[in-house]
């Protein structure tokens, strides 16, 4: 301060006096205009990229330039919902279906099961008022992370508008459950069949549908898809093999009667993956007449495709009253399923331990959902009952499994699950649903499932969508 200001002493006071004359040596007026060009670059470099990343181009305010923008953005939509919840489980630690598995040392827990925002836009088409392109962008964030559930282009025919075409990562057309979006579906989880073996219920691919916009169309009811997966969907990646799932389901849409209206469909799927080793375990039966798995060791096995065929069938009626509404809805799978001596989960990458590839396990399955839906009062209050059970090994009796010599594991047990809930509609975009879920499992000589476990969930959520 010395170099700006003198210091006198009046009266006992000290006061500060500025110097009307000094010096600055050179060096330190060198340290100055080089701190004073640099924030002139700096400033005007920020001011530069300002321009291309927040800055409107001034084209924009040109006449006639603003309203075909606006009418751009009106085809655009952004849609979304939360689902923020609080759930107990029977026991610490419990392997789950209801929102994934405890922690070692927890059965309690709040989570925010999904979080998700979707951008969705339509170019409509010049000769019709029927979309000619659309296009979908869906996020989910949670305290997880983040991921994309869903990212693709559907394009329309618009001569006969009738036929469309999708391509990029989109639900599979498999079933009415796992295509039911969790924004509206009312129980808090799908199925423990749906997530063993639709995990996530995307994947990537290409896709042909049937449906025709015109409702004077005698098939206007009907609508058909057929498509191309990779077959891993969003647990993998990328396509571990070369092989991809045919996926096709033909559905009837709500035919309605005065109150009364029915809706179905059919579903199959064949594809597969390739075995990673030669040994391949297959149903059999062994010398006491208990099911058991035999191994094929053929060298040949190498590659091999391990079949996946999946038929489903679906049916949904519902009856319409005053104060509410009555609803039925039942969903049966079979087929067959490879996976490994663990579990029949479809893989998102090749299976392997330790660097290497685990043996493939093939198994028929079956499994179903049941749903019963009612308005109590009026259409806030709703009652849930849902029902559905995944056997893993039709082939194997519950005693079997754990038998020694067999081969069987604690992945052909055969699991069942009800639900009881209730959901109280607070408004039209929010919802306060709780549910119970009571899980049986198949009692057998496995060591830890030679009686029932204790893996019960009660769920509370908050569901807001806008």
């Amino acid at each position: 301060m010395e170099d700006l200001v003198s210091t006198h002493t009046i009266n006992n006071h000290s006061i500060l006096r500025p110097i009307t004359s000094f010096s600055i040596d050179n060096q330190r007026m060198k340290k100055a205009i080089l701190f004073f060009l640099t924030f002139l670059f700096i400033t005007r470099e920020s001011i530069v990229a300002q321009r291309f990343l927040a800055d409107v181009d001034s084209s924009f305010y040109i006449k006639d330039t603003v309203r075909p923008v606006i009418k751009r953005f009106a085809n655009l939509r952004i849609t979304g919902y939360i689902q923020p919840q609080f759930q107990v489980a029977s026991a610490n630690g419990i392997e789950s279906y209801e929102g994934g598995s405890f922690s070692a040392h927890s059965q309690s827990r709040f989570m925010l099961r999904r979080a998700r925002v979707k951008i969705e836009y339509a170019l409509p088409s010049k000769t019709s008022g029927n979309p000619a392109a659309f296009f979908a962008f869906q996020v989910d964030g949670t305290e997880r992370g983040v991921a994309v559930r869903d990212m693709f282009l559907k394009l329309f025919e618009t001569r006969k508008n009738k036929f469309s075409f999708t391509a990029g990562l989109f639900g599979r057309p498999f079933g009415y459950e796992v295509n039911l979006s969790s924004a509206y579906r009312e129980m808090p989880e799908r199925g423990r069949m749906s997530q063993i073996l639709m995990p996530r219920e995307r994947d990537i691919g290409a896709m042909v549908s049937f449906e025709p916009m015109n409702k004077k169309n005698k098939l206007s009811n009907f609508k058909f898809d057929l498509g191309l997966f990779n077959g891993q969907g969003l647990t993998g990646s990328t396509d571990f093999d070369s092989r991809k799932d045919l996926i096709s389901r033909v559905y009837c849409k709500p035919y309605e009667l005065n109150d009364f209206s029915i809706s179905g469909g059919l579903s199959f799927l064949n594809g597969g993956w390739k075995n990673g080793t030669k040994y391949v375990y297959k149903n059999g039966v062994g010398q006491n007449g208990d099911a058991i798995f035999i191994v094929d060791s053929t060298q040949a096995n190498i590659d091999e495709i391990a079949p996946r065929r999946y038929y489903g069938a679906d049916i949904q009626v519902k009856k319409e009253f005053k104060w509410g509404a009555t609803e039925f809805r039942a969903e049966y799978w079979f087929g067959t399923q490879p996976g490994t001596s663990s579990t029949s989960t479809s893989p998102g990458v090749l299976p392997v331990a330790n660097g290497n590839p685990l043996p493939t396990y093939i198994r028929h399955f079956n499994g179903a959902f049941f749903y019963f839906l009612q308005n109590i009062i009026n259409e806030k209050h709703q009652l849930l009952l849902k029902y559905d059970w995944y056997d893993p090994n039709v082939k194997v009796k519950k005693q079997q499994i754990g038998k020694p010599g067999t081969n069987l594991t604690p992945a052909d047990i055969k699991f069942a699950t009800t639900g009881i809930g209730y959901i109280y509609r607070m408004n039209k975009q929010t919802r306060l649903i709780l549910s119970y879920s009571m899980v049986s499992n198949e009692i057998t000589a496995m060591p830890g499932f030679a009686s029932q476990l204790s893996d019960n969930v009660f769920t509370c959520r908050l569901h807001f969508i806008f």
